[in-house]
């Protein structure tokens, strides 16, 4: 049965009727060894430590006087009078005193030497004795240990088990900004009021548990020392134990790597800059359409560079011409593209795209174009958002969804100013720096260029189909037993634009010819050709003559312009016959659809182009009869780049099984069917129907058959 412990031993920690825990510490490093002497000089106590001090066993010892057991004779005579010093005056001695060892060795060894009084009045001295080259060992240890905690440039800790500051080194206040004497008895989330010190108390729990350290933990977090700044710092964590295995508790070590951290971050930043640049150069201008183009610019800024971005240019840019670029003027812009990280108000608020608005000079974006120069806001306040949004109740949506930094960066090409870059950050935390403008003007500048060269291009497009939609037919005139529908679809390249042109020529005697040609080329040069090759054909068609014959006056022409040859096919209808004579320059068979019967190509001679020079060509007769249908096109309607014509012409002569009754759905029907999406070429069409018309057959004919002539 336990006996209950006295309230002052419950105080200390001392048990009753348990077996009490190792105490450890410095007792057990030093081996404190006592020694008890009679008044005569004998020993009467001899404890185990003494066995390790002096060699022999209590056995051994027990009984024997001191003198002539533990000292030489040349010692003998100091001792004893020191010792009857201690016995008759009652005052402790302590110093180092030679002893000599069972093993003959002389030894020096600390003593503490004072006098004890039992009960019943008899007098006995009590040596306690360390060997000194232990004591100095310990010594030694404690001040290096202390020399190295003290004089550390490492912060240093030691926490007890509850977590509770012991010890903490003059580094380490100074890291925390908070004096050593106010750390002892509080935990680091006193010390450290600030996100990440939950991460350290977690830390310390897991190795004061489990025993196991952790070294090196990288933690960004910021010290009562620096409380506007993070600072980078690496800790380690491992458990002390003490020499009987009791857990005293944790120390830490902290090391400032911010340097490190900085080093580190740039050159993280670096890497994503350049992984940014080289996506820039991947996805950036991959086509010649200027919304395209800003469309990439903006996907290719979010989320590292910004949660918002949008391109807006100068709309006198987009009409190519010249800003006036006057500083105290306001400047219309056209928004191309927006793109945001994430779903957010903030697009929704800002100027849709492809409408346009006019900012005022004080604008931030006036700004940046007039001086060419980026203008950045870390943080934005109240009146910056006037200035960026487009009008106040924008800008409070700009402020509800946490937009606080801006950065504006010109779209610089040729040393024309074409727009602005806008970037916006609500979800990062950062504001743009000086490493954001490189980089935001490094992409601007990319898709600059691109912007450009898309504009130029744009505009030839424009001018190249305007040109050749003023050079076609209007819409097709009143015709004689002949319905005639029509189309025209630029290619969707600027460059392509040009070359196709159809045309509807009413003749005497209610005829019509029906022509369709490409001129070999592209752009306005290809287009003006064209121009000059239909006013011929008009010309010769007055003429009355046979489609070879047409087509071989054609070719004069054409062989006399420089470097131009086209393809032609010249038709011409009766409607009193229902028969179309044709002659072909090495054009694409035009398809005929008989009322009733599967579609099919006419087989003609195919003829060479016109301006090959010298080659004859044929005319070819056959029926059209009511309800009949004629499809001449050019060959963007068929060819493409990476299927075989003859699938093609399937696909055609598929789409014409339709045999819808209106010949402009028919057209229609054809695009949307035939459509790809690399349509490198312009596509002209050109559908005829004959009509009910009583007649009756002129000498000669053949109202039924094909026949040929030249």
């Amino acid at each position: 049965m336990e006996a209950d412990a006295p309230p002052e031993a419950e105080r200390l920690g001392l048990g009753f009727g348990r077996t009490w825990e190792s105490p450890g510490g410095l007792l057990d490093l030093l081996s404190v060894s006592a020694v008890v002497l009679d008044a005569s000089g004998r020993i009467v106590f001899w404890s185990p430590q003494a066995s390790e001090t002096f060699g022999y066993t209590a056995e051994e010892a027990l009984g024997r006087y001191a003198a002539p057991l533990l000292l030489s004779e040349e010692h003998r005579e100091l001792a004893m009078t020191l010792f009857a010093g201690v016995m008759s005056t009652g005052e402790g001695w302590a110093g180092v005193f030679p002893i000599r060892h069972k093993d003959g060795d002389t030894r020096l060894v600390e003593f503490r030497n004072m006098r004890l009084l039992d009960d019943l009045g008899d007098v006995y001295a009590l040596g306690i004795a360390v060997d000194q080259n232990t004591l100095h060992g310990v010594e030694n240890k404690l001040a290096l240990s202390e020399q190295l905690v003290s004089q550390a440039p490492v912060g240093i800790a030691l926490l007890d088990t509850d977590l509770r500051y012991r010890l903490v080194n003059p580094a380490l206040e100074r890291i925390n900004g908070v004096p050593a004497a106010d750390h002892i008895g509080r935990r680091p989330r006193d010390i450290i009021p600030f996100p990440g010190v939950e991460t350290v108390e977690f830390a310390l729990r897991q190795v004061l548990t489990t025993g196991t350290p952790l070294i090196d933990q990288y933690l960004v977090s910021r010290t009562l020392a620096d409380p506007d700044h993070d600072h980078a710092w690496s800790v380690s964590y491992y458990r002390i134990d003490g020499p009987g295995g009791r857990v005293i508790g944790a120390a830490t070590s902290v090391v400032d790597v911010s340097e490190r951290h900085r080093v580190a971050a740039e050159a993280d930043r670096a890497r994503r800059r350049l992984a940014v640049i080289a996506d820039a150069s991947a996805r950036v201008g991959t086509t010649l359409d200027v919304e395209r183009t800003a469309q990439e610019l903006s996907q290719v800024a979010v989320p590292d560079l910004a949660d918002v971005a949008a391109v807006d240019v100068l709309d006198a840019v987009m009409a190519c011409r010249r800003s006036t670029g006057a500083p105290d003027r306001p400047e219309v812009f056209r928004a191309l593209a927006i793109a945001s990280a994430y779903p957010t108000d903030i697009t929704a608020a800002a100027d849709a795209v492809g409408e346009v608005a006019t900012y005022g000079p004080d604008r931030l974006i006036t700004q940046c174009v007039h001086t060419a120069r980026p203008v950045v806001v870390p943080r934005i306040d109240q009146q910056a958002l006037l200035r960026i949004a487009r009008d106040p109740q924008s800008a409070a949506v700009f402020a509800r969804a946490g937009v606080h930094s801006y950065l504006a960066v010109p779209l610089l090409a040729h040393n024309e100013v074409l727009g602005a870059f806008d970037l916006l950050r609500a979800r990062n935390p950062d504001p743009f720096g000086e490493d954001d403008v490189v980089l935001a003007r490094e992409l601007a500048a990319r898709a600059a260029v691109a912007i450009d060269n898309a504009r130029w291009h744009q505009s030839v497009r424009n001018s190249a189909e305007t040109l050749q939609r003023s050079l076609l037919p209007s819409r097709p005139p009143d015709l004689t037993g002949l319905t005639v529908a029509s189309f025209y679809q630029p290619a969707q390249a600027s460059s392509a634009v040009g070359g196709d042109w159809y045309d509807v020529i009413p003749l005497d005697g209610d005829k019509t010819a029906l022509v369709v040609g490409d001129v070999m080329g592209n752009g306005i040069d290809a287009a003006a050709t064209m121009g000059r090759l239909r006013t011929a054909t008009r010309a010769y068609a007055d003429l009355d003559l046979a489609p070879h014959e047409v087509l071989q006056h054609l070719d004069k022409i054409t062989h006399g312009l420089e470097h131009y040859i086209a393809t032609c096919l010249y038709a011409i209808y009766d409607p009193h016959r229902h028969q179309c004579r044709i002659a072909n320059a090495g054009h694409l068979p035009p398809a005929l659809i008989r009322h009733g019967r599967r579609p099919e190509l006419l087989d003609l001679p195919t003829g060479a182009p016109l301006g090959v020079g010298g080659v004859r060509f044929r005319t070819v007769s056959f029926d059209l009869s009511p309800d009949d249908r004629l499809l001449l096109y050019t060959d963007g309607l068929v060819e493409t780049r990476d299927q075989p014509i003859d699938e093609r012409i399937d696909t055609l002569l598929d789409a014409l099984d339709d045999q819808s009754p209106s010949l402009d759905a028919v057209c229609r029907q054809l695009l949307d069917a035939m459509g790809h999406p690399d349509d490198h070429d312009d596509v002209a069409l050109l559908l005829a129907k004959a009509g009910p018309l009583a007649s009756r057959p002129a000498p000669g004919g053949s109202p039924t058959g094909m026949t040929a002539g030249t």
